[in-house]
């Protein structure tokens, strides 16, 4: 009987069986495709970690002839490998910044420690000058793969030394071929880079020994540590470091703390596409769903004739799903199929940069399950359905308050017919999907609002730079590791004296210790009109006992406003009150959001004025900043000078981050169009006869016309009043997550364009929807379709 049967409907509704399946590949292929992105992205830095015996930390002593040797001793470490500060460029392909990884400093490159998977071609031969590795983003951007050829042009020895100016270098040119493409979480391509980076093997590093760290060896190499305990041992290394070396500002960076930043980047990112996932699940089983249901419901009628003959329900169940579980078997297998195709592109954003094997994977477990759950879904909602149409009850349908208040307001009939389509179900042939309809109109308007809220903030940060500390508009650095190259207060006076320049400071920064934490301080100088950092809480520093800490290293030595902390310095150890929280300058050596500011007798109590890292101005400027540099470094030597500070990486993360919102809202709004659309048209084709009976009685074409636009009217205007506070709050959410995960200063952002016109747009969106379906309300003829009914 079943086989009879859908040979039968495949005759019938062969046509719209396939339909049915290219509806349900479509839409499943989304759903899967996304949520197997947002899992593999969710995986891809653990998934790396696991692969490349990442580093713990990175010890920058930044000292002339460090012995590395020492360190390899100390009982916690399992393993070093050394880097030299000092790079190259490229003059095939032409690069005229450094485009390094920074050099190895030694032959333990990869042995234990960042060992990387390899994406195209192999490991180098460490005694060979010219073979290199180069990272996935150098591939792209340059077009050099395994097997072609770069040229670097090395610095001359007095090139290489830390004092000397930035300019082209002039060294010696070696020719070298790519023999592979690696990844590991330290030699990795930041979010923003495009150029990626060349590393180089130990032999040339040992060949060329002078044209990386200078004439006299003044040049640095600092290292990668892999700790045995992981992070709980940055504190006794640092002890031991700090015993060993007599130093106890070298500053060590911890590696896993920026891993993990990350981390909470990529999972709002797979967030984001596992809600697009779910927002194609939605409009897959409103959509298609209705489309099943009304399927069963016409082949139930079919079914009636051989009840009359015998046929029993169980039987007529049995029956009825035959030919959607087929279509939906069949629409399942494409999906699967376009979804492995479709992993090639997966995953996106941030985790693209960590992927450890980037190209085809098949989540079977995604698939499987997805495929089998579809099957079930069509196989019981079609049975449901032909349930419902086997049935001989009649359940009442369900009133609107609404629209009997509208009746005995005594408004148009137009008017109070088409809130009855709009609001009120109905039951049997003639039930409209009134509440997927509302739904819909509410999330689509809901995911536009919170979508240009997001993005407003968005734009917010990167016209303001003040929102990640840079409240100045140029820097310079006037001595570096103990030299001076400028003398701050003569600088600080010609920075000042320009009459573009509202506000200069200058700073001796120098490393301090608060346990695992390394907080790189910021000793303010005095200055007529001084420079303030962005403050998220408190004030700055006006006492030696004072300290304004960065939001992530308060965060990470467990402290706020108000609190104590501990710091320890090459002049002992001293208890400073945190009296703010915000963000400062960014250096080579920290971040905006990591490190802390003091006066300039408070950084004397831990560090001697004379033992620096960087001596550093900045200044913020009124006008065009241009202007102003050209002016103050027309009194500094050549090479010398201010400069625009660098956007963070952060900033470029989040940039990355902002088209999945937006895709998301692109999404729902053509979910919101098409549910809107689809209850239009299927309220002209199921209440044709109800129309027919008004028209029948006096209602004019104009009138006719008048109820499907105060139907697209009143649920755009549902859309609206739900989804425009709910957006806004949704919006203001995202961004504030988005905000504490780079971290950014949060200003509720406020889209006016998109709030001022999302009102007017989605009423006229609605309205055009209506139009196609007022009219086919006028065409029918009143006495054919009286006649059918």
């Amino acid at each position: 009987m079943t086989g009879m049967w859908l040979r039968l409907e495949w005759r019938r509704r062969g046509r719209s069986a396939v339909v049915l399946a290219l509806l349900i590949a479509f839409a499943l292929a989304t759903v899967l495709t996304a949520v197997a992105g947002a899992r593999r992205g969710l995986s891809a830095y653990d998934r790396l970690s696991a692969l490349t015996r990442p580093s713990t930390i990175t010890v920058l002593p930044n000292e002339p002839g460090f012995d590395w040797d020492r360190v390899r001793a100390l009982p916690l470490v399992e393993a070093v490998t050394t880097f030299v500060v000092t790079g190259f460029s490229l003059d095939d392909p032409a690069s005229s910044a450094e485009v390094s990884a920074f050099p190895p400093g030694d032959d333990h490159i990869f042995e234990g420690i960042e060992e990387p998977v390899v994406l195209a071609g192999r490991l180098y031969d460490k005694t060979r000058v010219d073979e290199v590795l180069v990272s996935p983003a150098f591939s792209r951007h340059f077009g050099r793969g395994v097997g072609d050829q770069v040229t670097l042009r090395l610095p001359t020895p007095e090139e290489a030394r830390p004092d000397s100016a930035p300019v082209p270098f002039t060294g010696p040119q070696i020719r070298a071929t790519v023999v592979g493409v690696i990844r590991s979480p330290w030699y990795v391509d930041p979010a923003g880079s495009s150029r990626g980076g060349v590393l180089v093997t130990p032999a040339l590093f040992e060949a060329y020994e002078k044209n990386f760290v200078g004439p006299n060896q003044e040049g640095y190499v600092n290292a990668l540590v892999r700790l045995r305990g992981g992070t709980g041992q940055i504190e006794p290394f640092k002890r031991d470091l700090a015993a060993l070396t007599g130093r106890p500002d070298i500053d060590v960076w911890n590696n896993v703390a920026e891993g993990d930043r990350l981390r909470r980047l990529i999972a709002f990112e797979s967030v984001c596409l596992l809600l697009f996932g779910l927002a194609a699940f939605v409009a897959a089983v409103v959509l298609i769903g209705q489309s099943v249901a009304r399927y069963t419901a016409a082949a139930a009628g079919s079914l009636k004739t051989l009840r009359a003959l015998g046929l029993t329900p169980r039987e007529a169940l049995r029956a009825l799903p035959g030919l959607p579980v087929s279509s939906a078997a069949a629409g399942a297998a494409v999906a699967v199929a376009v979804a492995l195709a479709a992993s090639w592109w997966t995953p996106i954003g941030s985790a693209s940069l960590v992927e450890p094997a980037p190209g085809f994977d098949a989540d079977w477990p995604v698939f499987g399950a997805g495929a089998a759950l579809t099957v079930l879904l069509v196989a019981a909602g079609s049975a449901a359905s032909g349930w419902l149409a086997l049935r001989r009850t009649r359940v009442p349908a369900a009133r609107s308050s609404l629209v009997a208040a509208a009746a005995r307001m005594g408004l148009p009939v137009p008017v109070v017919v088409g809130a009855r389509f709009a609001l009120e179900r109905g039951r049997g042939p003639d039930a409209l999907p009134v509440r997927p309809a509302l739904a819909s109109a509410v999330v689509g308007v809901l995911g536009v609002v919170a979508a240009f809220t997001f993005a407003n903030g968005v734009q917010d940060a990167g016209s303001h730079p003040e929102r990640y500390g840079q409240n100045f508009q140029l820097i310079g650095y006037l001595g570096y590791s103990g030299q001076v190259f400028a003398d701050p207060a003569a600088t600080l006076r010609a920075v000042t004296a320009d009459p573009g320049v509202t506000a200069g400071t200058t700073a001796t920064v120098g490393v301090a210790q608060a346990g695992a934490t390394s907080i790189t301080l910021f000793g303010l100088h005095d200055s007529d009109r001084p420079w303030r950092p962005v403050m998220t809480e408190g004030r700055g520093p006006r006492a030696p006992g004072e300290i304004m800490l960065a939001v992530s290293s308060a965060h990470r030595a467990g402290v706020g406003v108000g609190d104590v902390l501990a710091l320890a310095g090459p002049r002992g150890e001293h208890g400073f009150r945190v009296v703010g929280l915000g963000f400062i300058p960014a250096g080579p050596h920290n971040d905006y959001d990591e490190g802390g500011i003091v006066t300039a007798s408070g950084y004397e109590r831990l560090l001697p004025p004379g033992g620096f890292k960087f001596l550093v101005a900045f200044a913020a400027v009124t006008g065009d900043p241009a202007a102003v540099m050209a002016r103050v470094n027309a009194g500094f030597p050549a090479g010398m000078g201010l400069l625009p500070p660098d956007p963070p990486v952060q900033l470029a993360q989040m940039l990355d981050a902002e088209p999945l919102p937006l895709a998301l809202a692109v999404f729902l709004g053509l979910l919101a169009v098409g549910a809107v659309a689809h209850a239009l048209v299927t309220a002209v084709r199921r209440r044709r006869h109800e129309m027919a009976v008004l028209r029948a009685c006096g209602m004019t074409r104009g009138q006719a016309r008048g109820v499907v636009l105060t139907q697209a009217t009143i649920l755009a205007l549902t859309g609206i009043v739900a989804g425009v506070p709910l957006g806004f709050l949704v919006g203001r959410a995202l961004w504030g997550v988005v905000a504490d995960t780079m971290p950014f200063f949060y200003r509720p952002p406020l889209a006016v364009l998109a709030l001022l016109l999302i009102g007017p747009v989605t009423l006229l969106a609605a309205n055009l929807l209506a139009v196609w379906p007022a009219r086919l309300s006028t065409r029918s003829r009143v006495g054919h379709v009286l006649r059918t009914e």
